[in-house]
């Protein structure tokens, strides 16, 4: 590895990654200009829609792509630039992959022994057995992966990964084969796991709970580029784009104009802006109103219609549409249980309002 000092344990800088284009002697630039930092022990995940270029990112870093610009460094060391490429199998990262990636014919144990062959093999399968242990499995080192439900084959797979001790951990899609609760559970627990070890890992998917569970730092991307690097709570209750607003979810944009420079005004009333946001008076603006902005209360004025509902355990869902024809949505305690087509009271109770300047339509 090439020797650079660094203060995180996993840096991208204005890296820039391309495929072969459609024609000969074409390329594809599929990362653009990406940069992030991300601290020793601490679970970073790439988050965004299909083809946005998550998994290409977690190839570069493993070794597997090559870039076409910037720098990539693991614990201050270079291991990838444009003139340079250390081989994946001296990068000391470990990989989840979606799919497990086990072998059927060996057991669990001999499934996380393998990449430990430099060790003696009654060593390698004790510590086999062990990590089994630690990710919760453990009775199941001389069971095969096809005794093992999807969940458990995922904990073999992150055992399998974490037992020769990686400087850093990627894990690709590693809860999409899941179901959804057991999908949220399972984050959660890997969460738990990782945490236990310090180890430094980076996550990419794009579904957003999955990505609140289980990470402490989180990156939006689209096209190529991450458009915000933040924490859960800042990424819901201050998005840096419209994008990054709708994608993160549980929101509807509703029309608005500024009457004072930091107040708006929406058809449910008055909203108090964040002292960095300030319009000119008059200016149109778009309020996003999150599903727990709205509030149902029998007592107010106003009104909307139950358009759909959805139960959630302890709460409904409720897609609201008021009087005047605005969409919204609500979460609402599940003893609350409206029927499609009843009018509800509701108001408006939001402590961060997030607004953007009004799209203008061509």
């Amino acid at each position: 590895m090439k020797s650079q000092s660094a203060t995180n344990h996993l840096a991208l800088e204005h890296i820039d990654v391309s495929y072969p284009g459609d024609r000969p002697g074409t390329s594809q630039i599929v990362v653009r200009d990406l940069s992030l930092n991300l601290g020793r022990g601490r679970i970073g995940c790439l988050l965004g829609p299909s083809g946005c270029g998550k998994s290409t990112i977690l190839r570069a870093i493993a070794g597997f792509e090559p870039l076409q610009a910037g720098r990539i460094t693991i614990n201050g060391q270079t291991v990838s630039d444009p003139d340079y490429t250390l081989p994946p199998e001296k990068r000391r990262v470990g990989i989840v992959f979606q799919d497990y990636a086990l072998f059927p014919h060996l057991s669990n144990a001999q499934n996380v022994a393998f990449g430990l062959k430099h060790l003696p093999q009654k060593q390698a399968l004790d510590l086999a057995n062990d990590w089994l242990t630690r990710v919760g499995l453990t009775d199941a080192g001389q069971r095969y992966p096809h005794e093992l439900s999807g969940g458990q084959q995922q904990r073999v797979a992150l055992a399998r990964a974490l037992a020769f001790e990686p400087e850093l951990l990627l894990l690709d899609e590693p809860f999409s084969n899941l179901d959804v609760d057991l999908r949220e559970r399972l984050a959660a627990e890997v969460r738990d796991i990782l945490q236990a070890n310090g180890t430094t890992a980076l996550l990419v998917t794009h579904d957003q709970l999955e990505a609140f569970a289980i990470a402490d730092d989180i990156g939006v991307m689209r096209e190529g580029q991450i458009l915000q690097w933040d924490n859960a709570y800042t990424l819901y209750h201050e998005p840096a784009t419209r994008f990054v607003a709708d994608f993160i979810g549980y929101g509807v944009f509703v029309a608005g104009r500024a009457c004072e420079p930091q107040q708006v005004e929406i058809e449910l009333g008055q909203l108090h802006l964040p002292p960095e946001r300030r319009y000119t008076v008059n200016q149109p603006v778009d309020v996003l109103l999150r599903a727990d902005d709205i509030v149902h209360d029998d007592a107010s004025p106003l009104q909307a219609e139950v358009v759909q509902k959805a139960f959630r355990g302890g709460e409904f869902l409720y897609p609201l549409r008021t009087l005047e024809g605005q969409k919204l949505l609500a979460m609402v305690p599940s003893h609350h249980d409206h029927a499609i087509g009843e009018k509800i009271g509701i108001k408006v109770v939001a402590d961060h309002v997030v607004t953007f300047p009004k799209v203008q339509s061509a």
